[in-house]
């Protein structure tokens, strides 16, 4: 290895080092004490109103409470239910009661908050974002960024036009180790990239057949529907299950592999859409209401002739035999492997192990907790004001999230497609063209002035 990469290497180490010691301390018990402790002026407070507080959401309102000098104000949710649990552990860790809202709408009248964080489902990010960059307020949004493509070109153009702060949940990226092998790869470690593959295991139980019935009292179905078709309650339609129904998910591709897509097409450096795509896969073993395949392989071409190949399995896993979900890079130089808090490369004809990274630390602590960096960039971008120093800023996030849309639509048309990546349409393919958008739901809309 040359002198320069073996300086590069420990800089980042030592980066490394820094960033485990500071998330150690907000680990500890009294981490909400240290909003106390912060310099920071009572200006400079960040009040956050976060919408959908169950799953995801529970991190949201979690990681943000343990920062300095940010409030949870308000927590919305169209599931009264979930209220009490919540509203209590935010003031155990803050010492203030959060208010609590059903209408999302009502988030954007209030003018004491700065920024909101959308946890909300899948089909939701689009307008939950849009209406607040409207209103004025910055937004962390989880991934996927977008139900469609065109809610994604929405959204970055929304967040130019009114100056507003929007960082995408691929809270991978954050991770100084992962962080340090995307600079190695994109600084010629491995020569020049000419394949890179995602593998993501995540096994995912039966759901069955479930009857529709009576909306439980406390729920609002009508707003959990938003922009989606009507249809009649069902409790496989409604927590986290919504996951496995068309009308409001994306699907696993969009679910859990844009993580590893994020960190990918990082990796390879692409800041523009495939040329070519394909998508094969299935729904296997179960019989079930579920309606998204719980296996796909979607293979992509760029212009240059690079290719990226991703892998979601749900039926069963690998990890018996001690595989991990994944990024696998593939140079002429050699090849690398990368998960949350790990590498390791190869290099050469012999595959001679060349520089790794195996943080502890950051592979024991929860996912919730490593993402606690995520979230720290994000409202330090709030009060900077500097876009720019976003982690995963929105166009990021349109990129990366754009590939589940394009693998989606591959498999749902069942063909090889051809797509114009400066135009975001596909070649000559009015049916593939369809899955772009979506028809909304009145009174739930796009708005018109974007």
């Amino acid at each position: 290895m040359s002198k320069e990469n073996q300086k590069m290497i420990s800089n980042r180490r030592l980066f490394l080092k820094t960033s485990a010691l500071t998330t150690a301390a907000l680990m500890t018990p009294s981490a909400s004490g240290l909003r106390g402790q912060a310099k920071n002026k009572p200006s400079d407070t960040v009040r956050l109103a976060v919408v959908g507080i169950r799953s995801r959401g529970k991190s949201h309102y979690r990681n943000f409470s343990r920062l300095a000098n940010v409030e949870v104000k308000t927590l919305c949710d169209i599931d009264e239910r979930l209220f009490p649990d919540a509203v209590k552990e935010v003031e155990t860790l803050t010492g203030k009661r959060p208010k609590t809202v059903v209408d999302f709408r009502t988030v954007l009248d209030d003018k004491d908050i700065d920024a909101v964080a959308v946890a909300s489902p899948d089909h939701w990010h689009a307008l939950h974002t849009l209406w607040a960059c409207q209103a004025g307020k910055d937004v962390y949004v989880e991934k996927p960024l977008a139900y469609t493509l065109q809610e994604g070109r929405l959204m970055v153009r929304a967040s130019r036009r009114f100056n507003r702060i929007v960082q995408i949940g691929t809270q991978h990226i954050s991770d100084p180790v992962v962080a340090e092998a995307v600079d190695l790869i994109r600084d010629g470690l491995l020569g020049k990239i000419y394949l890179g593959r995602v593998i993501v295991f995540g096994h995912r139980r039966n759901i069955g057949r479930v009857k529709d019935s009576p909306v439980p009292p406390g729920v609002h179905w009508d707003l959990f529907l938003g922009p989606a078709p009507y249809r009649p309650f069902n409790e496989n339609r409604f927590h986290y299950k919504w996951h496995w129904y068309w009308d409001t998910s994306t699907s696993e591709l969009g679910n859990n592999a844009v993580h590893f897509l994020d960190v990918l097409r990082r990796g390879m450096n692409k800041q523009t859409h495939p040329v070519q795509v394909f998508c094969s896969g299935g729904f296997y073993g179960y019989d079930s209401d579920q309606e998204i395949p719980n296996l796909q392989s979607a293979h992509y071409a760029y212009a240059d002739g690079m290719k990226l190949e991703v892998e979601v399995r749900s039926l069963f896993t690998n990890s018996e035999a001690g595989l991990k979900s994944g990024c696998f890079f593939y140079g002429d130089q050699g090849w690398m492997q990368v998960q949350p808090g790990a590498y390791q490369s190869f290099l050469g004809e012999k595959d001679e192990p060349g520089p790794a990274n195996t943080a502890a630390d950051l592979q024991t602590a929860s996912p919730e907790m490593r993402g606690l960096d995520h979230f720290r960039n994000f409202i330090d971008c709030v009060r900077s004001r500097k876009a720019q120093d976003l982690r995963a800023d929105v166009w990021e996030g349109h990129l990366s999230t754009a590939l589940s849309h394009l693998g989606n639509i591959a498999y749902r048309t069942g063909r090889q497609l051809a797509f114009n990546p400066h135009a975001e349409r596909f070649i000559n393919d009015e049916d593939a063209d369809s899955y772009l958008q979506r028809d909304y739901r009145p009174p739930y809309l796009l708005p018109e002035n974007i």
